[in-house]
């Protein structure tokens, strides 16, 4: 892979907070093609599996099945890049207020099941999205710049 695919950002970066449903959405999916890529072949039950568990919850429900699908694939190629850490802690920081860990932490074990066979690697990747969720920042609220002035001010007070 090159150089250059490395250095751009993944395209569904999300930075408007009225986007919380593709954030949320974000985070699941990256959580379900993380254990997917662990050992190193993705099934297509996996990816079934993170739109199913998504739907069934009712999770995301404005975005659509084609958009998760496109997600899981993108994300699923991102995380067998080297900055594949970077790639889940950017994904899960805006969402790390929201009540979600145990829904990524049940949905990244019914993906490493999907496929009857729970490989090793995919155990190391449960562990570590629980290390995660527990430890990720938390998100800073965004303000709309006209109060966040007024804030900011306040604060300094």
């Amino acid at each position: 892979m090159s150089d250059a695919k490395t250095s751009y950002p993944i395209e569904i970066e999300i930075t408007e907070p009225s986007s919380l449903n593709e954030q949320a959405a974000a985070a699941l999916v990256i959580v379900g093609a993380l254990v997917a890529v662990a050992d190193r072949r993705v099934s297509p039950v996996e990816r079934d599996e993170v739109i199913r568990f998504i739907r069934d919850r009712k999770l995301a429900p404005h975005v659509s099945d084609e958009r998760l699908c496109a997600m899981f694939d993108e994300l699923a190629e991102r995380l067998e890049e080297p900055d594949f850490a970077n790639v889940v802690i950017d994904t899960l920081r805006p969402v790390s207020n929201l009540p979600l860990s145990s829904h990524l932490m049940e949905l990244s074990e019914r993906v490493a099941a999907a496929d009857e066979d729970v490989h090793p690697h995919e155990v190391q990747a449960i562990k570590l999205l629980r290390l995660l969720t527990l430890v990720l920042p938390r998100a800073k609220p965004v303000v709309p710049s006209a109060a966040g002035a007024e804030l900011q001010a306040a604060l300094k007070e």
